[in-house]
């Protein structure tokens, strides 16, 4: 055996404080909190100490507790070095001064701003700074049964027109409703769906100046067309689940809904079966589907796409240097875990590592997606779909975002005044005029 000197375990002693001395520990808060995304983000945070030397604490925070503890934790100047948020909370953290918004710009930038869906880094832009760094996120879809449209000689749903003109056509109580629309008002479905038909409308209740909207021209078109959609839609407290369940039962010509969808489409969720035949695993359904990310209202000609957007955020408490090459290892080298985590609901923001690359969006594809039953969303559904589905990120919108008052039309989708007033007016208790005043009083009240 080989003897030590002394002055060998010298140089080895010496190798091993150097390499403490650059090596850190950051700590990253994460909404993903199920086991197996948990089981996931391990993998990456193991990934990267295993390339950098730097170690990530993974901790789960539920995400309606995301905004509480870390306003206490900034009080506290005990902030995580990465924080995983939604778009509700980007100018909020940003204003408080909880991002540290000149990392996350130049996060963005050395990656190259172009390889990112341009939606995704609008919502993230203040004052021309990305203030934190899109990870993934989802545009709601129109779901439509394309055979069905197809039969009937009709356009796919992408205008007010084409949905008004599918339900007089497809309406066929009880055997099949032109459409299911959300009309539970403490639910947050009908809040989304309200504020994706406002994007297509072109109406936002919030000024560029931070005001309430009181021009009604543009919120009473949303309100008739959210009442055709109700009438066309069964009785009662409707919201996600008897839309789904009716869409997937093939009683329903048109629903808006989330890509949480398309595993279930799929047949691959027992929790959510496809029941239009004797076959829960049929893909048959999925074949007769057709999506719509954009739709427009008669006074928006380009239409828009309401979209979700999950970020990470670097602190103000941050580790920067170390936080930063963290965020630039989730999506790249890391990317395939994260998405993977939910395919069906995380797309891709970050399309390839160059702009003009596809590399990310074909990896994602490709990853096994379902619950009971896995597999990849390419198998089942044509490349053209794919793509089109992943390119909503590009145009998705939210009230406020243009304006930089996303702030203030948050406010606004939590209060439900908007649902509360509609639901009113579907059931006739108000007029037209009647709701749209009280919806522009309440907004003005808040």
């Amino acid at each position: 055996m080989k003897k030590l000197t002394l002055f060998s375990i010298g140089l080895m002693l010496s190798a091993s404080v150097a390499t403490n001395a650059f090596a850190d520990t950051i700590t990253m808060w994460t909404m993903e909190e199920q086991p197996d995304r948990l089981a996931r983000q391990e993998k990456i945070a193991d990934a990267f100490e295993a390339a950098t030397g730097h170690s990530v604490r993974i901790v789960p925070v539920t995400e309606k507790d995301i905004q509480t503890r870390t306003t206490a934790a900034f009080a506290a100047g005990d902030l995580p070095d990465v924080l995983n948020h939604t778009v509700q909370h980007l100018l909020p953290f940003a204003s408080a001064g909880i991002l540290d918004t000149a990392a996350a710009d130049e996060v963005v930038n050395d990656l190259g701003k172009g390889s990112f869906a341009s939606g995704a880094v609008k919502m993230a832009t203040s004052e021309g700074e990305i203030v934190s760094v899109p990870t993934d996120g989802w545009t709601q879809l129109v779901v439509y049964r394309a055979d069905l449209f197809e039969e009937a000689g009709l356009n796919p749903p992408r205008t007010f027109a084409d949905i008004e003109a599918a339900i007089k056509a497809l309406h066929n109580p009880p055997e099949r409703y032109g459409f299911v629309a959300a009309t539970k008002i403490d639910e947050t479905y009908m809040m989304q769906l309200i504020e994706h038909i406002s994007l297509a409308a072109g109406y936002s209740p919030v000024n560029a100046n931070g005001s309430i909207n009181e021009d009604t021209g543009k919120l009473k078109e949303v309100l008739s067309f959210y009442k055709t959609i109700a009438d066309a839609s069964p009785e009662g407290d409707l919201f996600w689940k008897q839309s789904r369940e009716l869409y997937l039962g093939g009683k329903a010509a048109m629903i808006i809904w989330s890509p949480s969808l398309l595993d279930e489409l799929g047949g691959l969720r027992d929790s959510a079966p496809v029941t239009i035949n004797n076959d829960p695993t049929t893909k048959e359904l999925a074949r007769d589907t057709g999506f719509v990310t954009i739709f427009s209202g008669p006074g928006n000609r380009d239409g828009a796409a309401y979209a979700d957007i999950r970020y990470l955020g670097i602190t103000s408490d941050a580790n920067t240097d170390v936080a930063s090459e963290f965020v630039k290892f989730v999506v790249s080298d890391g990317y395939g875990d994260w998405l993977g985590m939910a395919p069906e609901g995380k797309f891709p923001v970050r399309r390839g590592p160059s702009a003009g690359s596809t590399e990310y969006e074909e990896l994602w594809s490709r990853l096994p997606t379902g619950v009971d039953r896995k597999e990849p969303l390419g198998n089942i559904y044509p490349d053209a779909v794919i793509s089109d589905i992943v390119a909503g990120l590009s145009v998705g919108d939210r009230w406020g975002v243009a304006d930089g008052q996303l702030e203030k039309a948050s406010q606004i989708v939590n209060s439900r005044v908007m649902s509360q007033v509609i639901r009113k007016y579907i059931d006739g208790e108000i007029s037209l005029d009647e709701a749209a005043d009280e919806i522009v009083a309440k907004h003005k009240a808040l």
